[in-house]
């Protein structure tokens, strides 16, 4: 089969990652788990994975960078690769992205993501490991205020993986390396601009924090990713990642624009044959804003346990309802919880 095949192949098979290594087995990951497929030559590999580069990305990594692109695939499926070298050979993770943007109620998530998605301003954060689902969540949340608000939004992402076509909103996509240098300069355009939302792939470093907040602080509405596990975690990365001696500058500053945090993870279903999100959602009540202004974030999950009528959950919150609703198993629940103890507490002897 030639690559476009193999790439329909992956898809029909329901891969959501592509491993590609001259030498080694190709894998696909299956409803988060890897499946090995038969050995490719290393000839055929090798010539695979620089078919899909052009010219100038093939010298770039002849001089040892590592290259990031999207490609379209005859049918308008869209795929996101990483080509790189390891032991002296090439490599590639192709990420196959979904081709049409998911709706809040297509990933059933609870109404205050909706509602998240209504604010005017403020920073709300989608969180959680590689491979989570956060680029997802967000596209959801895009594709509610393109559904809803007619405004201007512009993304800043590494590479696009979702392309929305606007309903009532105005959408400008910006990709790091064909648009724009890099997340600080798109970030610090963006705000000359005249953009109402602003979605950030991902908040990698000191400088793009301090724009993500200087824009939220500016009447936007800020939605980016974290390479972050859980709620308090999230809030304690972001001032951690500021120098020492602006941190409690930085304190004032995230209490009065947080809107909310969302951390996910994705566990395989009770049958097998998808996975589901479980969320952990944090949102910027009175309590909550004092904490972080106070320097009392480890106070952060007792607030939220308090702030569950308002809608906010635990991580052990959602796995114990995704257990009662027989969606996951309990063992998978415990393989992800954060206090097995309080979980089993949660789930309850029935189950």
């Amino acid at each position: 089969m030639n690559f476009e095949e193999f790439i329909l192949y992956a898809r029909e098979n329901k891969a959501s990652d592509i491993h590609m290594t001259v030498g080694a087995p190709t894998v696909f990951r299956i409803n988060g788990d890897l499946v090995r497929l038969n050995e490719m030559s290393e000839e055929v590999v090798n010539r695979t994975i620089l078919s899909m580069l052009s010219a100038e990305q093939e010298k770039k990594l002849t001089e040892g960078d590592d290259i990031d692109f999207t490609f379209e695939l005859s049918n308008g499926a869209r795929q996101r690769v990483n080509v790189y070298h390891q032991n002296g050979k090439l490599a590639a993770t192709i990420r196959l992205l979904n081709q049409t943007v998911p709706t809040i109620e297509e990933l059933n998530f609870p109404p205050i993501l909706s509602e998240l998605a209504k604010k005017r301003r403020g920073l709300v954060l989608v969180t959680g490991p590689t491979g989570s689902g956060k680029t997802t969540t967000l596209s959801a949340m895009i594709n509610y205020i393109n559904k809803n608000r007619p405004c201007h939004i512009l993304t800043i992402e590494d590479p696009i993986e979702y392309k929305y076509t606007p309903d009532i909103a105005t959408i400008h996509q910006r990709e790091i390396g064909k648009d724009v240098p890099n997340f600080n300069y798109a970030l610090r355009s963006a705000l000359r601009e005249d953009p109402d939302v602003i979605l950030i792939g991902e908040m990698r470093d000191f400088e793009t924090i301090s724009l993500a907040i200087t824009a939220a602080e500016t009447g936007h509405l800020v939605l980016a990713t974290l390479h972050t596990t859980g709620a308090a975690q999230t809030i304690e990365r972001i001032i951690g990642a500021c120098p020492s001696e602006i941190q409690e500058q930085v304190r004032t500053q995230l209490a009065s624009i947080i809107e909310g945090v969302i951390s996910q993870v994705l566990i395989p279903t009770k049958d097998g044959s998808s996975r589901a999100a479980a969320l952990e959602i944090l949102l910027g009540t009175d309590a909550i804003r004092n904490l972080i202004r106070t320097n009392k974030v480890h106070q952060i999950p007792s607030a939220m346990q308090q702030g569950m009528r308002q809608g906010m959950c635990s991580l052990n919150d959602n796995l114990a309802a995704l257990v009662k609703r027989d969606r996951i198993t309990k063992q998978s629940a415990l393989d992800f919880c954060t206090d097995k103890e309080d979980l089993l507490r949660l789930i309850g002897a029935a189950y």
